[in-house]
């Protein structure tokens, strides 16, 4: 294989690495993944460190946060030691609105800042991309009415995502990356400024 190759497979690897080992609670090796001086991560309830990130999905995960995620095709564009990796990707969340229990899907891509140091490809920033997002009821004979009010405060691309979770006690971020817009059109010119060599990758806030 040629460098490139191994590059793509390794990035591909981290990748599915980050989802395995965080949805199965595996805290020890999902630390592995990120960049261990400056990691960040963006998602739709939390915005911080990756340490932090690692604390508060294991307190989660140990009171009984249901969220998995899945993943579908992947590219990565790489120049010399950085690379933008782009995997198409679904979060599952199961939780309890209004004493109903729901399933919530939201299918997006993400978006990882990653460099290449001694001991390998990391992620030094990942920020979702929510394209859209859907709500089920487990128990299809069951009643619930959705707040209209509380609902369209959110984007499109993960509406009911932070419906869901608002209504489990989360704050959710506004105006994250969705398939169109600006702020997904500010997050492709981050990527490409740190394929150029910028100093950071973008600003995370």
């Amino acid at each position: 294989m040629s460098e490139n190759a191994d590059d793509r497979f390794a990035l591909r690897q981290l990748v599915e690495d980050w989802a395995v080992w965080r949805d199965a609670g595996d805290w020890e090796r999902f630390a592995t993944v990120w960049h261990s001086e400056d990691g960040w991560m963006t998602a739709t309830w939390f915005q911080g460190s990756a340490r932090d990130f690692i604390k508060l999905s294991r307190e989660g995960f140990e009171s009984g946060v249901n969220i998995s995620h899945f993943l579908g095709g992947h590219t990565a564009d790489i120049v010399d030691g950085r690379a933008i990796a782009q995997t198409k990707m679904t979060i599952n969340q199961r939780a309890t609105v209004d004493g109903v229990e729901v399933d919530v899907a939201c299918t997006g891509r993400f978006y990882d800042f990653c460099a290449r140091g001694a001991d390998g490809w990391k992620i030094v920033r990942r920020q979702p991309i929510y394209e859209k997002d859907r709500l089920d009821l487990v128990d299809p004979s069951a009643q619930l009415t959705i707040d209209p009010q509380l609902l369209t405060q959110f984007p499109l691309g993960y509406r009911y995502l932070a419906y869901v979770q608002t209504k489990a006690g989360f704050t959710v971020k506004s105006g994250l990356p969705g398939l169109t817009g600006d702020a997904v059109l500010r997050l492709y010119d981050e990527g490409a400024r740190w394929l150029a060599g910028a100093a950071s990758p973008g600003d995370p806030h």
